[in-house]
């Protein structure tokens, strides 16, 4: 159904010596073909080129995106080289990672009838195929509310919704559950497989987070230093990926054959594991001085007619890492808003210190508390890496340089000649990072710091956080990812319409919640261990 045919990508370079402009290679060597209605995941280190191998299956690249492509795609005998996505868009269904940024309309029922006014569809069968696809999504029950009023995962569906009316045979998803709560993102897995399963429909998925999707994976296709493997089993992708969920990592780590995909899988293999292992792991925590850098008090905030936060009490310590979680909407973004001036208190106070964030100036704020937004591109305003390195240290007035030692930490090798809107999502998370913690705040301040994020980039993350937790500073993550929480937090608040719900010590809060649980926790479940490392470690005490 999809043909790729010794495809690569490449884009013109910068001026190299006597040869003038040298090509950049962003993807070599990909040849295979995806058959009809399977779930195909595409897996790869940050940049590495997932996006560009998706943007290829609707002709995105090369007609918009400039570069050279070599080889050819060919879905459904169309050549893309000959067809712009206009032509195919009766064919392939493109999801962007950030579904409100591809709304056209108010509603529900209007955005999914909206592509398909486009393409001239007849009234009669438009009427048909928003009724269909309304009920094969879920979305019978909020059909005429307006889509700002939807949580995450129910925005995720309008958006697959809005293409899949369209009637196209191919879906294509990149990072679909990257900014969704583990249950949201589930939910939108589920409906992949059942429209792979039940319709036939061919869909190709870009993820980060494999830990939620690769037990749903038919095929894996890896990404690495420019290459593209063909079509894996998934099991045999996952022994040799470099990027892998902590299940696969606790099967490499014990030498389980065949190696788990799933938790379940996981736990049959486990049972031995679990009568092994003690009920005390050992952790190892930064200090935290009880000296309190942040405090919140009687909190309530309001987004217009909204009730976002109420009655919020929160102290926060020197040395503390404290994950904010809790399902989309919960009012995780606009705690770290609030403590930051940005989200005005309608009842309680917000302190940094001695400072009202309200009353004070952005430079005062900032040597107090960074804050990283969700969208990174919000703080980046230069024309290159290098300009923005160089504008934060000047900033902030850290020697030259600081910034780049920072980035070479968390994504080493960053062309420092781009511009930060030609890098990948994870690429500017990560540059934003470096220029915030640059400065060294007593508060670091991360909304979903790890959307866009491979593993490996995320280990180089929690290595400087905990290293700036060591130091006094504390750190607040608003986070849907569990797995960054348990490597990371000493503690964890969950929020719930606004509310804290559940405040307490990591290993307490997580290890017994259904949906923020991590997968450890829940192979070896009911004993408290929450990362490989602590399992490992416990194995190797015990043996």
């Amino acid at each position: 159904m999809i043909e790729f045919d010794d495809v690569a990508v490449s884009y013109a370079g910068e001026s190299s010596g006597r040869d003038g402009a040298a090509p950049r290679v962003v993807l070599s060597g990909a040849s295979f073909t995806v058959p009809e209605g399977e779930l195909v995941l595409v897996v790869g280190p940050t940049g590495s080129g997932k996006s560009t191998l998706l943007r290829c299956v609707n002709g995105l690249v090369p007609h918009f995106s400039g570069g050279t492509l070599h080889g050819r795609v060919v879905v459904e005998g169309r050549d893309t080289r000959d067809h712009r996505p206009r032509d195919l868009a009766d064919l392939v269904g493109f999801v962007v990672q950030d579904p409100v940024s591809s709304f056209v309309t108010d509603t529900v029922e209007e955005e999914i009838a909206y592509g398909m006014e486009a393409m001239g569809v007849p009234a009669a069968a438009m009427r048909r195929r928003v009724e269909e696809t309304l009920d094969v999504l879920g979305l019978a029950d909020v059909r005429h509310r307006p889509l700002a009023d939807l949580s995450g995962g129910q925005q995720q569906r309008v958006a697959i919704g809005a293409v899949l009316a369209a009637g196209p045979r191919i879906l294509v998803l990149d990072e679909p559950t990257s900014a969704l709560d583990p249950v949201a993102a589930e939910d939108v897995l589920a409906t992949l497989q059942r429209l792979v399963h039940d319709l036939g429909i061919t869909v190709l998925v870009a993820e980060h987070r494999l830990e939620r999707v690769i037990h749903h994976a038919d095929r894996v296709v890896l990404l690495g230093g420019g290459r593209v493997s063909g079509l894996l089993d998934p099991a045999e992708a996952m022994r040799h990926s470099p990027i892998y969920p902590p299940v696969i990592a606790l099967g490499r780590e014990l030498g389980w054959s065949p190696l788990p995909l799933s938790v379940r899988d996981a736990r049959r293999q486990a049972r031995t594991l679990r009568n092994s292992l003690g009920g005390d792991p050992a952790r190892t925590s930064p200090t935290v001085t009880g000296t309190p850098v942040a405090t919140v008090t009687g909190l309530g905030v309001r987004r217009g007619g909204t009730v976002a936060l109420r009655d919020v009490d929160l102290a926060i310590a020197s040395g503390e890492v404290l994950a904010v979680m809790g399902r989309n909407g919960a009012g995780k973004s606009t705690l770290l808003a609030s403590l930051v001036g940005q989200a005005p208190a309608a009842t309680g106070r917000v302190r940094l210190g001695d400072l009202d964030p309200r009353r004070a100036t952005p430079a005062q704020v900032v040597r107090r508390a960074g804050m990283v937004p969700q969208d990174a591109s919000m703080i980046l305003y230069a024309e290159s890496v290098a300009a923005e390195l160089a504008g934060a240290d000047a900033d902030f007035g850290v020697a030259a340089g600081t910034a780049s030692a920072v980035l070479d930490r968390i994504a080493p090798g960053l062309d420092r000649k781009q511009h930060p809107r030609d890098l990948s999502e994870g690429q500017r998370v990560a540059l934003a990072l470096a220029v915030i913690l640059a400065s060294g705040p007593s508060v670091v301040l991360l909304d979903e710091p790890t959307r866009g994020l491979d593993y490996a980039a995320k280990r180089r993350l929690v290595e400087v956080l905990r290293e700036l937790a060591g130091a006094g500073h504390a750190v607040v993550l608003a986070t849907h990812d569990v797995e960054l929480a348990a490597e990371l937090a000493t503690r964890v608040v969950i929020l719930a319409d606004g509310e804290v719900v559940a405040d307490g010590p990591a290993a307490t809060v997580l290890a017994g919640s259904p949906a923020f649980a991590p997968q450890v926790a829940k192979i070896v479940h009911p004993l408290p261990y929450l990362t490989v490392d602590e399992v490992v470690a416990a194995v190797g005490e015990a043996s």
